[in-house]
């Protein structure tokens, strides 16, 4: 059963820029941002993808990911729920961990968030200097939740 376990953190400065891999654009909308369930459409880079994520356990939730035209995640974007979320990721690869860093803009210009992918909730993470206050368990940080009520509204 595919599964997601992630930390979720606000950054501290800066500092992860020297250590970036890759970066991608990322605009995303919610066709459902129940909690029990969300139902994305996202368009990474130059690929489309439709995911469905059940609610969230601890740091874990079901996620189920398939790839998708571009043209047809543009077409569902225009369905989804406003604002939609647009951020440009980047990667640091550290330790064996992939980190990425979200810079949101748009509506929720001004958010800076490090997430990590875990195999296991009890995992132990280096956590870099980088890194600031842990927001897991916020759910004002997911980004379903950003769609309701952006970081500018705050």
């Amino acid at each position: 059963m595919p599964k997601e376990i992630e930390r979720k953190f606000l950054l501290k400065n800066d500092n992860w820029i020297s250590e970036i891999t890759s970066q991608e654009i990322i605009k995303q909308g919610y066709l459902s941002t129940k909690k029990e369930r969300t139902v994305r459409v996202r368009i990474f880079g130059k690929k489309g993808f439709l995911t469905i994520k059940g609610e969230t356990v601890g740091m874990t939730r079901l996620e189920f990911e398939y790839e998708i035209p571009v043209q047809e995640a543009n077409e569902l974007l225009q369905l989804c729920e406003k604002p939609l979320i647009e951020k440009e990721r980047f990667i640091v690869l550290r330790e064996e961990l992939k980190w990425e860093i979200d810079i949101f803009k748009g509506e929720n210009e001004g958010l800076k968030l490090a997430e990590v992918e875990l195999e296991e909730e009890s995992q132990a993470v280096d956590i870099p200097d980088w890194v600031g206050e842990e927001v897991t368990f916020d759910r004002r940080y997911f980004n379903s939740s950003l769609v309701k009520l952006p970081f500018k509204q705050w």
